[in-house]
């Protein structure tokens, strides 16, 4: 097994993050003054941007995050570090773009005009000339219309984005450079921003530019046309260098030319959000007030003419706040593993959204006009402060009007940030389902950031949030109708658009609180060739995901409005359909109701939302629902419900109630603790249990029982005395109940200070439980013979055993069962994802070597420690965020910790660490102790760790998981969930199948009489009880081959425990080499099974 390497944080990215190249060539941030000239803004100068700050301001840095406006000192570093890693070598990735700028700019220059003509005339003409199609938005222009196209030479060019002042971050795809081209007010018209004027003449523009560089640039160049962050408004062209011999971007940059709009041309008042700028033909001039108003549209257009101007905003910005520009960095950083980007398929708020909101929030938006951020804040401060903000300030029933008074409230369920002087609504992109995404994600980052006793640094800005599977607790894809869907606006909105909003408002109203999260991605636009006026329609479906309020996901029956109040009641009527009906409840009341087939919460989920989707918009909707993620819970046997374990939970508490009512116990109870999986919730297999089919493995029980002198004070006797009054418990509960059956047995007999002893006891209904007997003077006992230096080191080491044995035993484990059970009731999908963990380390033979309570503290971790997430709210999401984490968790370097109550602090945090530093230093192999899991239960971590996992298991573990989280992102939906638990052999030397008459099962069905009369009791074979002879085989052979059955060979000793022999010639000083006589061990690895090995399968 290869060691495992390094720690080293990694930004995640996804192998060509398009949404990123975006947000890094924003137009918006990090610029220089309009007032430079043109050259300076276009070629500026490549130079590296400084890394580190001048010694006395890191000092004060440093003080400030350890003073408390910041989390630690170490977290500081952590930003800093983040900061310096992100930047990209500008050298290497964008060399020769200066050059490739410098003649762009020229060949723009060098264009020639165009004479005004009609549509027609000028569309022709471009198609003749240079085969160059127009690509005019959607609804194409009149061929008739009064209005001309022409084209005259730029008023201005301009770099803007990230590039001017070296302010990129660094992406696997190429990276983006913009070039605004803004077009003269010569050949506009005042009128222009009404019905796509202003859109058709810029449309028209950009083909001309398109059509001057064809024939200038053709040699070095590919052009392309692209819609900006997909707004079919706002096309532009992609100048991209030709592909080399591999077939890649060698130059690893493209450049964008935006066409812009002549600032403060058309009329703010004109183009506010609640005015109509697309009038029907048929209207008249005083009907204007009475259409519905295009915000989308005249946004868009504002945009256009307010590049300029938010230049020069950003970049005062940047001069008054010291800590602005890496804000907006991290900012980029936090929006990017959360998958949000200005693209309008990717939630509308990206990296010029968060830094135009940051230097308005810089002058305004608070109280009275007071400033929200103050220029002085870090940029960590100034980070936290803008999360904060998102989530506390719901900006579509409180919109933000900055510097604008009497702006009259449009009502809208979209957010709105209106900056008055520039006209401009700077959340015009998102949607409502976005939005409410963001400010969730928001919330869940400021309680991260407000976290004072863990690091969030990882899961703040390195852990990728976006991932599908691990975000949603389920997803499906949905087909748009091919006809047009008739809406009441007339903004502009493509089809897929306007079908989107119409499902989130018939999803959000339908599934009411049994979804905490809806969120809808449309397929995103490509390129295309400059021959076409658009981009090829795409077949993609549409993707709808879901995060679950478990309380009401699986609920059967929703009441309506009641029967009196009318109005409500026809609405719900009419939304809901056949489906609706009257019904009267045990409190009178008469109420419309809706009720659902019982079934697991996917199965309600899905005859929801397929019946809303047939009712709202038709059959050939519903049938292309395809709904992903069932299929993790399904592979849990018994289902994903605790009630499975309530019957034994119920034979337990009678078991209970007998035990205190017992009379003649030498003893008085203290208490009946349950220490078995399978009385937490958290055994693979239900409890499943019948009269003629008791449980095959019985549920494992501690009895302790007030102090006492009578007690023996030596711990061998201890162990005999137990022994006596187990027996004497069995007697009096089958005086008590003569259904039960009990047994007495031994065990650990080559451990005479453990515990020896325990009772089987047998309900007639088939419940099993094993008692054993918890005496607290043990631990004195063993505690003062492993601090007794007489004794010789055997002793000491047998001593040693004992205690860490009994600790666990009789310490741990009943504060275990206890806590896992109790969040088990709190978090209703913690049992069913520590059952699917169980078994994926199960399929992975590891279940034996890594212990089943270490599983149930890292997934107990994933729901009390959920962060970036909140705690999951479906099997799948538990499962794959637990395997996300052990495929991170570095345990060379880092304890595990959970807390299970809450109470822990920072200090309890470094303790633990320190605590592995101390073990590592000890033992620097990891022969002895390899994980480190810590609890407010057991603060040395080494409970449940200390005889296991080894080192090499642990590595196993750990790339499994790996393998697995790679094959997640990897397939995507796509994935086939059965993949994660297949497991390969390739890996071991040898495999031994066992016969599967050995193997005894729980999940084997009750095997019943044709007659009920013949089920007799006595039939049943008791002796099979607790009976595992696979496990005792294993352990057989793990004791006898401890040191021998491991990949590497061993050096000769006297005494080996394995077999050897003489391997090759003899070396010139007589000496032969010796190594492991693997057919003679396998021979008696079989000689050991017996018939229980069908055979052994050598692989090496």
């Amino acid at each position: 097994m290869a060691p495992l390497p390094s720690k080293r944080r990694k930004l995640e990215h996804t192998p060509s993050d398009k949404s990123m190249d975006e947000d890094q060539s924003e137009n918006h941030i990090d610029q220089q003054s309009s007032a430079e000239s043109a050259d300076e803004a276009a070629i500026p100068q490549l130079k590296q941007a400084p890394l580190r700050q001048k010694h006395t301001q890191a000092i004060d840095d440093a003080a400030l995050y350890a003073g408390g406006s910041y989390k630690s000192s170490l977290f500081k570093l952590q930003v800093d570090e983040l900061l310096a890693e992100v930047q990209p070598n500008y050298e290497k990735r964008l060399s020769g773009v200066n050059e490739a700028l410098r003649k762009l700019k020229t060949s723009l220059e060098g264009i020639e005009d165009r004479e005004p003509g009609s549509v027609s005339e000028a569309t022709k003409s471009l198609q003749n000339s240079h085969k160059i199609t127009v690509p005019f938005p959607d609804p194409k222009p009149d061929k008739n219309a009064a209005y001309k196209l022409s084209y005259s030479r730029p008023s201005n060019i301009n770099v803007v984005g990230s590039y001017a002042l070296k302010n990129m971050v660094k992406t696997d795809g190429a990276l983006s450079i913009d070039m605004v081209v803004v077009m003269p007010s010569s050949i506009f018209q005042e009128k222009d921003y009404l019905n796509y004027r202003y859109f058709y003449k810029r449309a028209y523009y950009l083909a001309c530019v398109a059509a001057g560089l064809q024939d200038e640039v053709k040699d070095e160049f590919v052009l392309t046309f692209e819609y900006l962050h997909g707004n079919s408004l706002q096309p532009f062209l992609v100048v991209r260098p030709k592909l080399g011999d591999n077939g890649k971007n060698n130059k690893g940059y493209e450049i964008r030319i935006i066409p812009a709009a002549p600032p403060s041309f058309f009329l703010e008042a004109k183009l506010r959000p609640g005015k109509n700028a697309i009038r029907p033909k048929d209207s008249q001039a005083d009907q204007t007030t009475s259409l519905p108003p295009t915000p989308f549209y005249n946004a868009s257009l504002q945009a256009d003419c307010n590049l300029e101007p938010y230049l020069k905003l950003l970049h005062a910005s940047s001069k008054l706040s010291g800590g602005f520009k890496d804000a907006c960095v991290l900012g980029r950083v936090w929006l990017r593993q959360r998958g949000f980007s200005s693209r309008l398929s990717e939630g509308g708020f990206g990296q010029f959204e968060w830094a135009a909101l940051t230097a308005l929030l810089m002058k305004g938006g608070g109280p009275k006009g007071h400033s929200v951020l103050s220029p002085g804040y870090s940029s960590y401060q100034m980070f936290k402060a803008l999360l904060q903000y998102l989530a506390a300030n719901d900006l579509t029933t409180k919109p933000l009007y900055y510097e604008m008074e009497n702006m009259t409230n449009i009502k809208s369920n979209l957010p709105m940030v209106y900056d008055g002087p520039r006209g401009q609504n700077l959340l015009f992109k998102m949607t409502a389902w976005s939005y409410r995404l963001l400010r969730e994600e928001a919330k869940t980052s400021l309680d991260m950031l407000n976290d004072a006793t863990f690091d969030q640094f990882e899961s703040t800005f390195i852990i990728r949030t976006s991932q599908q599977l691990q975000r949603f607790d389920c997803s499906l894809h949905l087909s748009c109708p091919s006809k047009q869907l008739e809406t009441t606006s007339c903004d502009h909105a493509t089809n897929e658009r306007k079908f989107a909003t119409c499902v989130f408002d018939v999803l959000h109203e339908g599934l009411m609180d049994r979804v905490k999260i809806i969120d809808i991605r449309q397929p995103d636009s490509s390129s295309w060739s400059l021959k076409s006026s658009s981009p090829t329609s795409s077949s993609e479906p549409f993707l709808v995901s879901f995060v679950f309020d478990p309380a009401n996901i699986d609920r059967l029956v929703d009441h309506g409005p009641p029967a009196e109040e009318k109005k409500k009641a026809a609405k719900f009527q009419k939304f809901w359909g056949e489906k609706a009906e009257l019904r009267r409840f045990k409190d009178g009341s008469i109420l419309e109701s809706l009720v659902w087939s019982s079934g697991s919460a996917y199965a309600v989920f899905r005859d929801i939302v397929t019946y809303l989707t047939t009712c709202h918009f038709g059959k050939e909707v519903s049938d292309s629902l395809i709904f992903i993620g069932e299929g993790f819970e399904k592979m849990l046997p018994g289902g994903s419900s605790t009630k499975s374990f309530e019957a034994l939970k119920q034979a337990f508490n009678v078991l209970e109630q007998q035990v205190r009512d017992l009379e003649g116990l030498p003893l008085q109870l203290r208490q009946l603790s349950a220490v078995s999986p399978q009385l937490r919730y958290s055994s693979i297999d239900t409890p499943s249990f019948s009269p003629t089919q008791p449980m095959k493995k019985p549920a494992d029980i501690l009895i302790q029982f007030e102090g006492s002198g009578r007690w023996p004070d030596d711990i061998v006797a201890i162990q005999r005395t137990k022994l006596a009054l187990l027996l004497k418990i069995g007697n009096l509960l089958q005086e008590v109940d003569t259904s039960i059956a009990t047994r007495a047995g031994l065990e650990n007999d080559e451990h005479r200070l453990q515990n020896c002893a325990f009772l089987d006891i047998i309900y007639g209904s088939g419940a099993v439980f094993r008692l054993r007997i918890h005496n607290d003077r043990e631990q004195t006992l063993l505690e003062r013979q492993v601090k007794n230096k007489s004794i010789n080191n055997l002793a000491r080491e047998d001593a040693l055993s004992a205690l860490s044995a009994y600790k666990k035993t009789f310490l741990q484990l009943p504060l275990l069962n206890q806590s896992i059970a109790t969040h088990c009731t709190r978090f209703l999908l913690l049992s069913p994802t520590i059952r699917l963990v169980k078994m994926w380390f199960d399929r992975h033979m590891l279940l034996g070597q890594v212990s089943e309570e270490l599983i149930e503290l890292i997934t107990a971790r994933t729901f009390l420690h959920p962060y970036p997430w909140r705690a999951p709210s479906s099997t799948m999401t538990g499962f794959l965020r637990t395997l996300s984490f052990i495929s991170r968790w570095d345990w060379r370097q880092a304890p595990l910790i959970v807390d299970f109550t809450g109470t822990m602090n920072s200090k309890d945090v470094d303790s633990a660490n320190t605590r592995l530093e101390a073990w590592r230093k000890i033992d620097p192999s990891m022969n002895r102790t390899v994980l480190i899991a810590a609890s407010n239960h057991d603060t040395t971590g080494t409970a449940f760790t200390d005889n296991g996992p080894s080192k090499m298991v642990a590595a196993r573990m750990t790339t499994l998981a790996r393998s697995a989280c790679k094959l997640v992102k990897d397939k995507g939906l796509d994935l086939d969930h059965r993949a994660l638990f297949s497991s390969s052999t390739t890996d071991y030397d040898f495999v031994i199948h066992v016969s599967p008459r050995f193997i005894a099962t729980q999940r084997q069905k009750d095997t019943k009489s044709k007659f009920k009369n013949l089920e007799v009791q006595s039939d049943i074979d008791l002796e099979t009880i607790g009976y595992q002879p696979v496990q005792l085989y294993l352990e057989e052979l793990q004791k006898l081959y401890t040191d021998s059955i491991k990949a590497a060979p061993r050096p000769f000793k006297v005494n080996l425990t394995h077999a050897t022999k003489l391997a090759g010639a003899k070396e010139e000083e007589g000496e032969q080499e010796v190594v492991i006589h693997k057919s003679a061990i396998l021979a008696e690895i079989a000689r050991l099974g017996g018939d229980m090995v069908s055979r052994i399968e050598v692989q090496r």
